[in-house]
C-alpha cells in the first residue's frame, strides 16, 4: 500500500514528471508515455460505461423467438436449443436468463418449474451483458425429462412461454412434449453455447 509521504513525492502532472527527471530524456518519454496510457485507459472505461448506459435492456417487441437445434439423448432426456434475434432498427441489451412457463392447447397455465444452471447438453456460462445489434442473436438451452409420459406425474404442454431477461410479458412457442412433473432447465443467455448432442 502506498504511504502519503511517497504518494507526495511522486509526480502527478506532465510538467512535474518533466522537472522530476530532468537531464533523463529516455526516463520523460517513458513517463509520459505511461501517464497518456492511464488516462486512455480511465478515458476508455468512462466512454463504454455511458453506452452502456445508454444502450437499452432488449423488449419483447424487439426480440424473436424460435427454436434452433432439437436435442435427443438417453435416460428419458429431451431438450432443444432456444434463440432470441433482435429484429428491432436498434442495439439492445440482454443478460441472465430466460423465463419459461408452460401452456396447453388453449393456451392456459400450466404447472411448471424452471431451474437456472446447467442442463443435461450444456453447462451454463456466467451471466453477462450481451449486446445485439440488429439481427445478432443469443442462445440458451433448455432441456427436460419424458419418464412419465402419459401418466399424472407429467404435463402435457403445447406451447412454451419464453420471457426475456427483465421483462414482464413474454413470447410463445409451439412445444409438443411431455415433461415430467413440468420441471425446466435452462442455462444463461451467451452468443454461443457448446452443446453435448
Amino acid at each position: 500500500m502506498m504511504t502519503k509521504q511517497l504518494h507526495d513525492q511522486l509526480p502527478h502532472t506532465a510538467e512535474d514528471a518533466r522537472h522530476a527527471l530532468h537531464g533523463h530524456p529516455r526516463l520523460v518519454r517513458a513517463a509520459l508515455a505511461t501517464m497518456t496510457a492511464a488516462g486512455l485507459c480511465v478515458t476508455g472505461t468512462a466512454v463504454a460505461q455511458a453506452a452502456s448506459a445508454t444502450t437499452p435492456t432488449c423488449s419483447v417487441s424487439a426480440l424473436t423467438a424460435y427454436f434452433g437445434q432439437g436435442l435427443a439423448g438417453g435416460m428419458n432426456h429431451q431438450g432443444v436449443v432456444l434463440k432470441l434475434k433482435n429484429t428491432s432498427a436498434h442495439t439492445c441489451l440482454l443478460r441472465g436468463y430466460p423465463g419459461l412457463g408452460l401452456e396447453n392447447a388453449a393456451h392456459r397455465t400450466l404447472h411448471s418449474t424452471t431451474h437456472w444452471g446447467d442442463t443435461w447438453y450444456a453447462k451454463s456460462p456466467a451471466k453477462s451483458t450481451l449486446t445485439l445489434r440488429k439481427g445478432q442473436s443469443a442462445e440458451a438451452v433448455i432441456s427436460w425429462t419424458h419418464a412419465n409420459t402419459g401418466t399424472a406425474d407429467a404435463v402435457h404442454a403445447a406451447y412454451l412461454q419464453v420471457t426475456p431477461p427483465a421483462a414482464t410479458s413474454h413470447k410463445t412457442l409451439e412445444f409438443p412434449q411431455w415433461v415430467d412433473h413440468g420441471d425446466l432447465r435452462v442455462t444463461a443467455l451467451a452468443y454461443r453455447l457448446h452443446v453435448n448432442d
